[in-house]
């Protein structure tokens, strides 16, 4: 025992100490404050894998009503705007999700696949051939936010644009906490972007995903392109983010388990136990924010009514009590499943397929092409985010086969 581990467990999601390497805090929190509470931001955090998963089945007791996230300028009756299904409880939550999942089909996401690999090339060659380049900027960084505009059907012409307002949007200079101001702007922006779409696919309506969800319909019933235009926006914020953030976490984690990627490198077909431990290991969506709505018992103490509760995934995914030898990264792991990393219950990820699909398509591409390779460890440079973690810069060196 150090005089460190001495003192009491702190947990701050804000902390850049924290994001460095949050996983040492999550053990403390297990073992130590099961039930974690921080008396300056006032919130109540989770970190048992049982108690997480389990919190995310009870969507009556733990609500989704204001919002996901603990960035205040995110938090409240208004976050739906903005989140769209993932801020509303049911029945509100499940009548908005089913009419999105009339346009949003498994179906659609498989039919992208062909695309996904093209751009996917696209990207990813001329940078190989160069030998050194910024994975995040050149693959990672463009690849989810591309296949998001494809399949909305915003034109090619315009889709630069759209990933770098979607970029600013999630950007945070240091220090920052809350969302700045031009992240506010770059919403705003995004919004009458999507909405003036909307207003032209109802005149022109195509093939596309935007047109599919003005079509969406259940017994009369069908989506306001207020509605419409919230989930476009959440496609931008968790489909392009944590995925982008999966590719990230995917080849820095390889490159510091090299034995790990001589596996998938000798075998492609392995990609999907790659992006599967990635998930596990090293998640995007590290926590989510709920409300608690009546006072809630864990550990010998109560949550009171009222109260904001952090469901750490981060952690879960690590536990010990699931996970045999958690803390490593082991594509040849026997435990398979049992990842938070989407959520569970009503709430599960609609767009968790098609993160893995995106994943598993890119992530085979690199390593059927590269022998190996390493991370230029001097350039990297961290997302800081309360609930988001991955890489903003991830400089590489490539050795092509």
């Amino acid at each position: 025992m150090t005089a460190a581990s001495l003192e009491p467990v702190t947990f701050d999601p804000y902390d850049y100490v924290f994001h460095e390497d949050p996983y040492p805090t999550y053990a403390r929190l297990r073992a130590e404050a099961p039930l974690y509470y921080n008396a300056q931001l006032d919130f109540y955090a989770l970190s048992r894998h049982t108690d997480v998963t389990n919190g995310f089945r009870l969507a009556t007791q733990l609500s989704n009503a204001n919002g996901v996230s603990l960035d205040p300028a995110a938090w409240g009756p208004d976050a739906h705007r903005t989140m769209s299904f993932l801020a509303m409880d049911d029945p509100r939550h499940m009548r908005m999700r089913r009419l999105v999942f009339k346009g949003f089909t498994p179906k659609r996401v498989a039919d992208m696949e062909a695309r996904i690999h093209e751009l996917t090339v696209e990207y990813l060659v001329p940078a190989l051939e160069r030998g050194e380049f910024d994975w995040i900027e050149e693959v990672a960084g463009k690849l989810p936010m591309d296949v998001i505009s494809e399949m909305m059907g915003v034109p090619a012409a315009d889709r630069a644009e759209i990933r770098r307002m979607a970029d600013m949007v999630m950007h945070r200079e240091d220090g920052v906490t809350d969302v700045p101001d031009s992240a506010i702007e770059a919403s705003l922006n995004l919004v009458v972007y999507y909405a003036n779409m909307v207003a032209e696919r109802r005149e022109h309506p195509t093939d596309d995903l935007t047109s599919a969800l003005l079509d969406a319909e259940i017994d009369g019933d069908s989506l306001t392109d207020d509605e419409i235009i919230g989930f476009m926006f959440l496609m931008v914020v968790a489909g392009n983010e944590t995925t982008t953030k999966l590719l990230g976490n995917a080849l820095y984690w390889a490159s510091r388990n090299p034995e790990q990627y001589t596996k998938v490198a000798d075998d492609p077909e392995r990609v999907s136990d790659w992006v599967e431990e990635t998930l596990r290991y090293d998640t995007s969506s590290q926590m989510v924010a709920r409300t608690a709505t009546e006072d809630l018992e864990y550990h010998g103490k109560v949550i009171p009514a009222g109260a904001k509760v952090l469901l750490l995934i981060g952690s879960a995914n690590r536990d010990a009590e699931v996970f045999d030898d958690g803390d490593s990264f082991d594509l040849d792991r026997v435990e398979k499943g049992n990842l938070a990393s989407f959520g569970a219950g009503v709430h599960f990820c609609l767009g968790a397929h098609l993160a893995r699909l995106e994943a598993t398509v890119a992530l085979r591409e690199f390593a059927s092409r590269v022998k190996s390779y390493r991370v230029r460890e001097d350039g990297i440079e961290r997302v800081h985010s309360s609930n988001v973690r991955g890489f903003a810069k991830l400089p590489i060196t490539v050795e092509v086969r």
